[in-house]
């Protein structure tokens, strides 16, 4: 099972590295088309079990010339939101090179409002943990997240 272990980073949490890309099908449109892909976007994501579905900043999906597929309303502990919806391509590496990464070639998520106020580009939510194992080791400072 590909797994990586991390340090809790004391300020922000549990942390990784990840890399947002368009999805699969976005991806096939363009090479039809004739036109470039573009690269995806090398992120910092926070893992957060408190987050029913997986969120991306902006910038990012900007980055990527993304357009929105859809709006969906979301609940936070502030109230109810309408947010717009893209897919897009997600990768999580393992913990080193003989370990597959974890590899989302389309799923939705939600743009939100996360590098300016928060510091990360992306939120890891229940939409991807559910398909993982989390170990949180608060006592230790580290999790794992084994997929």
């Amino acid at each position: 099972m590909a797994h990586f272990t991390l340090q809790i980073d004391n300020q922000r949490g549990p942390l990784l590295k990840a890399t947002v890309g368009v999805s699969a099908e976005r991806s096939e449109a363009l090479t039809k088309a004739g036109k470039a892909v573009p690269t995806g976007q090398g992120v910092d994501a926070l893992v957060d079990t408190g987050a029913s579905c997986s969120s991306v900043d902006p910038s990012v999906l900007q980055a990527l010339d993304l357009t929105p597929t859809g709006n969906v309303p979301i609940y936070t502990p502030s109230g109810k939101a309408n947010l717009d919806q893209y897919d897009v391509g997600l990768l999580i590496p393992g913990a080193d090179a003989t370990h597959a990464p974890l590899i989302f070639p389309t799923i939705p998520v939600v743009a939100a409002e996360l590098k300016t106020e928060q510091g990360f580009d992306v939120l890891i939510g229940r939409d991807i943990l559910s398909m993982c194992m989390l170990i949180y080791n608060g006592t230790q400072g580290f999790y794992t997240l084994a997929f």
